[in-house]
Formats: C-alpha cells, structure tokens, sequence
C-alpha cells in the first residue's frame, strides 16, 4: 500500500467518515423541561441497532472501503463490483437514511443532524472525487529532491529516488576495468558513456501527482504497470509529448499523460 496514492478527494471521505462515526455516539434526539431529567435521550447504538449499525456504520464503511480500494496498488472486486463502487453505494444509502430519520424526527439531537451533515459530505466526496480534477490532486505531496539537479542532470546515491545514480544502459556492473587492462596496471579506467538519445534529451527523474498507467512501447492498449504519487521513476527517452518511463524492477514503457509531473 502506498500512503501517498491518496487524493485530496480521500481526504474529505476519511475527515466525513470520523465525523459520522462520532456523531453515532451523540444523542439522536432532542427534549425541553421536566422531560429531559426524566427520559434518557440514547444514541445511535442505544435507540436502535438498524441506526446504529445499519446507517451510520454503513457510510463510515463504505468510506473505508474506498480509501482502502485507492491504496492497493491493483483494483480489487468484491462480488464482481469495484470496492470503490460498493463504497460510493454505502455512503450514498447512509446519506439517504439519515435525511429521512432526521425528517421523521419529534426534535433531532446532535447525533442525527451532525450525522446527516457528516453523511452529506461523505457522499458527495465518493462521487465527486472521479470527476472534479481539483479533488484528484495528491493529499500528501511528493518529497523534494535534497539537492535540485539542474534539468537533464544525474541525481547522486541509490536508485528509487531523486539522489539515485542510474546505471547507465550497456555500462558492466560495478564499473569493472575493461577488457585488454592488464593485471595490476593502473586504477581501472571508467567506462565509456553511452551516448544520449538523439536530440538534446538527457534522463531525469520525475513524480507523478496521480496514479496513471504505463503503457507498452509496442502501443498495446492494456497497461503494463501504474506508475504512483510518491515514487520517482527515470525517464528515458521523449516521444513526441509522451515519456519512456523506467520502473524500479527495471520495466520500460510509455507514459503518455505527462501533464503535472513534477520533475527532481
């Protein structure tokens, strides 16, 4: 799972689901006078199980499963549906009951009006994220490089990350001395470099603000892998305004929405 796949959108879902979840435990009802020191106003969980259970832990599990559906690294189904899908449903069907409890109410309590607002917000925040590019944005974002490398430029360290030095394609690993160097002679020389591709292209290293997928460079339509916010991959050749983008495991392809990345 990775933390940082999480959009602004997940963000409004997993604040509305902890309110929701607090107000379950808040009084459903409302009393005045002499009433209320006789009568004990319960909660959700108190008055009745369908509420309890059925309406405010519906929408609060339904905003679990979409959070959850957006950090696995693969699309999951249960029975054939999208979890996210099946989520979006729950809070939609929490929302729903809710307005009509707090409408059927003799005076709602805290419990039921924060629950409704709290249940409003859920659902607009499962539907509305696929659809408004302001809520697709990363919630956390990605780190900066520690040192800024001018464009083109080789970072310095490990590979996985803006710092990483990038073995060059053809170079022998570890830098061996090459062939013909005789035993003993001298420090061994530095291979040769390969050449940059042609043009004024040079590799460097980029981010994406959301999850998009890598296609094949054959231009076969079915992704070979989806590239996530918080990970650094190289880019190693340009077409056109699409990337050939290198993975960590070594994997190639192109990736052809270049709009938003950010470069290390």
């Amino acid at each position: 799972m990775n933390i940082r796949s999480l959009t602004r959108g997940d963000g409004v879902v997993i604040g509305a689901a902890v309110l929701l979840f607090i107000a379950s435990l808040l009084d459903v009802a409302s009393c005045d006078g002499s009433f209320c020191n006789a009568v004990d106003v319960p909660n959700a969980w108190g008055m009745s199980l369908g509420l309890g259970l059925g309406t405010y832990m519906a929408g609060v599990v339904g905003g679990a499963l979409i959070v959850v559906a957006r950090l696995l690294p693969q699309p999951r189904k249960v029975a054939g549906l999208d979890m996210a899908a099946i989520g979006a449903a729950l809070t939609v069907a929490a929302a729903w009951a809710l307005l009509w409890w707090t409408i059927d109410a003799d005076g709602a309590g805290a419990g039921l009006i924060l629950g409704l607002i709290a249940a409003l917000i859920l659902a607009a925040g499962a539907i509305a994220t696929p659809l408004v590019p302001a809520l697709q944005a990363a919630l956390l974002p990605a780190p900066r490089p520690a040192a800024p490398q001018p464009y083109g430029g080789q970072p310095q360290g490990g590979y996985g990350y803006p710092g990483a030095q990038q073995p060059q394609p053809g170079q022998p690993y570890g830098g061996q001395p090459q062939q013909g160097q005789p035993f003993g002679g001298g420090q061994p020389q530095a291979p040769a470099p390969t050449p940059a591709p042609a043009g004024d292209f040079s590799p460097f290293w980029f981010a994406v603000p959301v999850p998009r997928p890598l296609f094949a460079e054959d231009g076969s339509p079915s992704p070979i892998a989806e590239l996530a916010p918080g990970t650094w991959y190289l880019a190693v050749e340009q077409r056109g305004a699409a990337l050939v983008a290198q993975t960590q495991d070594g994997r190639r392809g192109v990736l052809q929405d270049t709009s938003g990345i950010q470069r290390g």
